[in-house]
C-alpha cells in the first residue's frame, strides 16, 4: 500500500468514526427523550397526564409528517450539494432545537421546536448517504451493520442517561444534547471532509423530485428498487410494535416492574448491538446481503412468534437472541438498495427511506395501538394480548416472501453522464 493510499484509508477512517459519532447523538437524543418530553410536557399543562398523553401522540405524529416532507428535500440537496454542508446543518439545527426545547416557555413553543426538529433531521439519511459514498459496495452492509448499532446503542442508554439527568431538573437533559451536538457541529466543521466529489453530484436540483411522491418516484423507476422499498416500508411497519405497546404489553401479561422492564430493554438493546457491530460483517461476507435479508427477516418473524405467544416472562426473554438477528435485515437491505442507485442519487435514495420511515411512523402507532386495546377488550374470545407482535411476525412474513423475489444483487449502478 503506497504512503498516499494510507491517507486516503486513514480519512476514510476518521471520517467514519465522526458519522457513527453523529449517528448516535441523534438516536442518544431521541433516547434522551423517551422518559424525559412527556413529563416535561405533563408539567407545561398544569399536571393533566390525559391532556400530556393527547400532546404526546401529537408531537410523535407531527415529526413523523415534517420528516416525511423534510427528508427528500435533504436529500436531494445533498445530492447537489456534498453530504457536509448537509450534515453540519442538521447537527447545528439539532443543537438549536434542544436550546429551543430547553427554554421554550410554552406548550406551542415547545412543539414548534419538535416541527422544526421534524423538517431538519436528516443526519441519520445523509449519514446512510456519506457511508454509501466512501465504501465499496461489498462493504456497505457492514458499514450499515455498524449504524444500526449505533442505533441500538443510543436506544439503549439515552433513556436512562435522559431519566438520571431529569432527576436533577427536568429541562437539563436538553441542555446536555445541545452541548454535545453542537460540539459535535464545531468539529465536523474542521475536520469533516466531504465524501461526493463534485463530478459524481447531481448536475442539477430538480425540485420535482424534493417532495415526498417524488421522491418515490426514484424507488419506483428504478427495476427491483420498488420491491426493494415495499419490504423496507414493511420491515418499518414491523418494528414500530414494541416502541408502541411493550411498556403496556409486559406490564399487563407478566405484570413486570418498570424496572424489569427497563433490564429486559437493555438486554435486547445489547443483544441488538453485538449482532449489527460484530456478527454483519462476517455474516455477509459469507452469505452476501441477500442472505443475510434473509435471515435477518426469517428471526424476525420467528421472534416477534415468540413475544407475542410466551405465555410468561421466561419464555418472553428466550426469544431475545433470536429477535436479536433481525439485525442482519436492514444492514443486508440498506446494501442492495445503495447498489441500485448512481452516486449522485445516494442523498436522494436515503431521503425516500426516510420519508417511507415518516409514513411508518405516523401510521404504525395507531395500528398497533387500537389492536392491543381491541385484544384486550375481547380477551375473553381470544385470550390473545400479543396480536399487534403477531401482526408484526406476519408483516415481516410477508417482507420474506417479497426478498425471495426482489433481493437480487444488481450490476453497479453507472455514473452521471
Amino acid at each position: 500500500m503506497s504512503e498516499q493510499d494510507s491517507l486516503i484509508g486513514g480519512r476514510r477512517r476518521a471520517a467514519f468514526g465522526f458519522i457513527f459519532v453523529t449517528a448516535l447523538l441523534d438516536v442518544m437524543a431521541l433516547g434522551i427523550m423517551i422518559p424525559v418530553l412527556p413529563n416535561l410536557v405533563k408539567m407545561m399543562v398544569g399536571g393533566d397526564t390525559a391532556a400530556a398523553s393527547v400532546w404526546a401522540g401529537l408531537f410523535s405524529s407531527s415529526f413523523g409528517v415534517m420528516q416525511f416532507f423534510g427528508s427528500p428535500i435533504t436529500g436531494l440537496l445533498s445530492d447537489r450539494f456534498g453530504r457536509r454542508p448537509v450534515l453540519l446543518a442538521s447537527i447545528f439545527g439539532m443543537g438549536v432545537d434542544f436550546l429551543f426545547m430547553a427554554f421554550a416557555p410554552t406548550l406551542r413553543w415547545l412543539y414548534l421546536g419538535r416541527l422544526i426538529n421534524g423538517a431538519t433531521s436528516a443526519s441519520f439519511g445523509t449519514a446512510n448517504a456519506y457511508i454509501a459514498d466512501i465504501t465499496a459496495p461489498e462493504n456497505r452492509a457492514k458499514g450499515f451493520g455498524l449504524m444500526g448499532a449505533a442505533f441500538g446503542v443510543g436506544f439503549t442508554f439515552g433513556p436512562a442517561l435522559g431519566g438520571f439527568l431529569a432527576e436533577f431538573d427536568i429541562r437539563l437533559p436538553f441542555l446536555v444534547c445541545a452541548g454535545i451536538a453542537l460540539t459535535n457541529w464545531l468539529y465536523g466543521f474542521f475536520v469533516l471532509p466531504e465524501s461526493l466529489a463534485r463530478e459524481r453530484r447531481a448536475p442539477k436540483l430538480d425540485w420535482a423530485k424534493a417532495n415526498p411522491l417524488g421522491s418515490l418516484r426514484l424507488l419506483m423507476a428504478n427495476p427491483g428498487l420498488g420491491g426493494l422499498a415495499t419490504i423496507y416500508f414493511i420491515f418499518q411497519m414491523a418494528h414500530m410494535v414494541l416502541p408502541v405497546i411493550f411498556v403496556l404489553y409486559v406490564g399487563e401479561r407478566y405484570g413486570w416492574s418498570p424496572a424489569y422492564m427497563g433490564m429486559t430493554m437493555m438486554a435486547t438493546g445489547i443483544s441488538g448491538i453485538i449482532v449489527q457491530a460484530v456478527l454483519v460483517g462476517p455474516v455477509v461476507k459469507r452469505i452476501g446481503e441477500r442472505g443475510a435479508l434473509l435471515v435477518g427477516l426469517a428471526c424476525g418473524a420467528l421472534g416477534f412468534t415468540i413475544y407475542g405467544l410466551a405465555p410468561n416472562g421466561w419464555l418472553y426473554l428466550c426469544g431475545v437472541p433470536v429477535f436479536a438477528l433481525m439485525g442482519f435485515a436492514m444492514p443486508g437491505l440498506q446494501g442492495l438498495m445503495t447498489r441500485k442507485v448512481a452516486p449522485h442519487e445516494q442523498g436522494q435514495l436515503q431521503g425516500a427511506n426516510s420519508a417511507i420511515g415518516g409514513v411508518s411512523g405516523i401510521v404504525a402507532p395507531w395500528i398497533y395501538g387500537l389492536t392491543f386495546a381491541w385484544a384486550l377488550h375481547n380477551d375473553a374470545v381470544i385470550h390473545q394480548p400479543g396480536l399487534p407482535i403477531l401482526i408484526a411476525a406476519a408483516l415481516l412474513g410477508v417482507a420474506f416472501l417479497l426478498a425471495l423475489r426482489f433481493a437480487r444483487t444488481p450490476a453497479p449502478a453507472p455514473l452521471p453522464a
